[in-house]
């Protein structure tokens, strides 16, 4: 019998051969991807070219371009809603490419755009480079706009940091070098750049900061003007002049390692040398708003329409500041106040004696040494540590290595409370606290109360050898008014458009508590006791006050900050070279200027009470109970006429630092050596820290 037929396999004939699939090729594979890749980038190509090309066609001509600045006018308002300041555009002259002088040109290419001579609108290496740093960073920290970029942002578009905007700008950015040549592109951009304190284009630029037309701009003029294109109202020398020369002197490295300027020109480039002119017909108040206009840029991306900014400003605290600067008599000194609620609104700002001849905001950009006022840091420490104001510590010579601290007139009070120590700011006891519980201790509080300038930990920093700003100093005492609570200083309420569109809103701040409050009530006994015995008897107000005096080297920074219940000033004297002043202890001058503005600004308001929760102990258990005036029989002193030694002898009349520090009306008698807290200078002689 024959066997039956195989079923034919379905798909191939039956009895032939059997297919195959095609064996696995990595060429193949990758031919294909190329291939795929190749036809997904001429897609884009393509869509790219045809983007450009529509954008080009609807490109307004060069002279519609010329004819058609933007720029935006911001009105800054006080707290009432009196109008403070118009911050307007202005507009120079149309500069012709061949009328802009050639360091102003290459300034700004050096600084902003290296490529621009041959890039075709993007530059692809600046992309490359600057997503590698950003990736590394985690973050955005470098940008790769082209100037033709900026140009087509500038015109066009607005500020708003996102993906579709910076495409946008992109193709604008090669159509534009399809229309216009690269002497055009320069030229546009140039008249119309933003270069902060309102100016647009290089001519009012130099106009509203030299006083003179941009074809005289020379090479340090013209770096300082191309350093602010990156930042224009945290650079423009009328918000901070050194930080517009420290960024010129940025761009003039950045010329010199592109090759356009040699070392030498770069050598002889004398930024620190340019002058500035400011309106004088500017009052003191434009400390603030120019401080206010800095923030703008990081509350809101509006950049093209006319806005109002409320911010924190008391007007009345505003003229009494100004008025209190004014009344202090020391000759060739600057001086500056700032005060603040304990939120951290900040209600005045004067930083310097004479806005038009000054600009420079010594109360928020200074960086001067804070003497005695430092103090607070050490105190702190010992609070936290479990010292009480009535906890005793010894005043004796102390020698810490090379380094020994002392009193100016050589003499020692022995054992005395913290309190004691504290109020007659005595220099030993606050070394020996930072001795013994550390000096990195009160570094670490100092930052922790928000300071943020470099401190050292060598321990001449327990004096105050460190450098500090007012208003950090002043907002760390706020913290302490505030029962340990930070408070973070703040000038902008809201900001809305000229039609009412809100831009920004303040929400308060989210409560840190920094110290515990029975620490900051110590604090706040101590301070009060200052104000009330100590060296801060001139800052004296008629009403509950705490503060504390500080006097560096050789009387070239006084310092007097302090609070009420209500409000938080912190005041500074000195001069802009350091150099010494007679008079400048911190207990008189800076003391008295304090009293003038708190007495003015505080006019009309109904006082309370500190929050220094300390009992007032039955007369003679308390060896310094006439630290808060009261007598045997109950009744308070008056405020100069408090005795120390009545009841302490060891702080009697021939050994009272306190009498003698000019507060009271009771001249010291013969061989009786004023006691103050300007020690720093003999104190940091022998200190190996750096700086101090």
């Amino acid at each position: 019998m024959n066997a039956p037929n195989p079923k034919p396999s379905r798909g191939r004939p039956a009895g032939g051969p059997k297919r195959r699939g095609k064996p696995f090729s990595w060429a193949r594979l990758l031919i294909g991807f190329v291939a795929w890749n190749a036809a997904l980038a001429l897609v884009v190509v393509l869509g790219i070219a045809l983007a450009v090309a529509l954008s080009l066609a609807s490109l307004p001509s060069y002279q519609e371009l010329m004819k058609t600045p933007q720029g935006q006018s911001v009105v800054i308002r006080a707290a009432d809603g009196t109008e403070l300041v118009t911050v307007g555009p202005s507009y120079g002259r149309w500069l012709p490419y061949d009328e802009i002088p050639p360091e102003m040109i290459e300034a700004m290419k050096a600084v902003e755009d290296r490529r621009f001579d041959w890039h075709p609108g993007i530059d692809p290496i600046g992309i490359v480079r600057a997503a590698r740093v950003n990736l590394a960073a985690g973050r955005t920290v470098e940008g790769a706009s082209t100037i033709t970029q900026q140009l087509a942002r500038n015109l066009f578009l607005t500020s708003a940091q996102n993906y579709g905007r910076k495409g946008r700008e992109a193709i604008l950015a090669l159509a534009i070098e399809r229309k216009f040549s690269k002497e055009q592109i320069l030229e546009l951009y140039l008249n119309r750049v933003y270069f902060g304190g309102g100016a647009y284009g290089i001519d009012a630029a130099s106009r509203k900061f030299y006083g003179e037309s941009a074809t005289n701009l020379d090479l340090p003029k013209s770096a300082i003007i191309a350093g602010l294109v990156k930042a224009p109202s945290r650079y423009a020398p009328t918000a901070d002049p050194e930080r517009a020369r420290s960024r010129a002197k940025v761009v003039i490295v950045t010329m010199r390692e592109s090759g356009v300027i040699t070392p030498a020109e770069a050598a002889s480039a004398n930024v620190d040398g340019v002058q500035f002119v400011v309106d004088r017909n500017q009052g003191d108040v434009r400390y603030f708003t120019d401080w206010v206009l800095t923030q703008l840029e990081t509350l809101t991306d509006e950049a093209v329409q006319p806005i109002e900014v409320m911010t924190s400003l008391n007007p009345r605290h505003q003229q009494a500041a100004e008025a209190a600067v004014k009344a202090q008599p020391l000759a060739g000194t600057q001086a500056a106040i700032i005060a603040m609620r304990k939120d951290g609104a900040v209600t005045a700002m004067v930083g310097g004696r004479d806005y038009a001849t000054s600009i420079y905001n010594r109360a928020v950009v200074a960086q001067r040494q804070p003497g005695s006022s430092w103090k607070l840091f050490d105190y702190l420490v010992a609070l936290e540590e479990g010292m009480t104001p009535t906890s005793t510590v010894v005043d004796e010579p102390i020698r810490i290595g090379n380094w020994s601290p002392r009193n100016s007139n050589g003499r020692y009070l022995g054992t005395i409370t913290l309190r004691q120590a504290f109020a007659l700011s005595v220099n030993t006891v606050a070394v020996r606290i930072g001795q013994r519980f550390g000096f990195e201790s009160v570094a670490s509080m100092a930052r922790r109360m928000g300071i943020t300038t470099p401190i050292s930990n060598q321990p001449a920093m327990a004096l105050g050898a460190s450098e500090a700003t007012l208003i950090e100093m002043t907002a760390a005492y706020a913290a302490i008014a505030a029962q340990g609570v930070e408070v973070r200083p703040w000038a902008i309420q809201s900001i809305t458009t000229a039609g009412g569109d809100i831009l920004y809103n303040r929400e308060p701040d989210t409560p840190r508590i920094l110290l515990a409050p029975f620490v900051a009530s110590h604090m706040t006994d101590m301070l009060r006791a200052a104000v009330e015995t100590g060296t801060g008897r001139a800052a004296q107000i008629g009403r509950p006050l705490a503060g504390k005096t500080g006097t560096t080297s050789s009387n070239k920074d006084g310092w007097f900050i302090g609070f009420t219940p209500e409000l938080v000033a912190g005041v500074w004297i000195g001069r802009d070279d350091a150099r010494a002043v007679a008079g400048l202890a911190g207990g008189q001058a800076p003391a008295r200027v304090f009293s003038g503005f708190m007495r003015q600004a505080l006019s009309g308001v109904a006082p309370s009470d500190l929050e220094d929760q300390v009992e007032i102990p039955a007369y003679g258990l308390e060896p310094d109970a006439e630290a808060y005036g009261i007598t045997p029989g109950g009744e308070l002193l008056p405020e100069n006429q408090v005795d120390p030694g009545a009841l302490d002898p060891s702080l009697a009349p021939d050994r009272d630092p306190g009498r003698a520090t000019g507060a009271s009306s009771a001249k010291p008698g013969p061989g009786s050596e004023p006691l103050t807290d300007s020690w720093l200078e003999e104190v940091t002689r022998d200190a190996s820290a750096p700086g101090t």
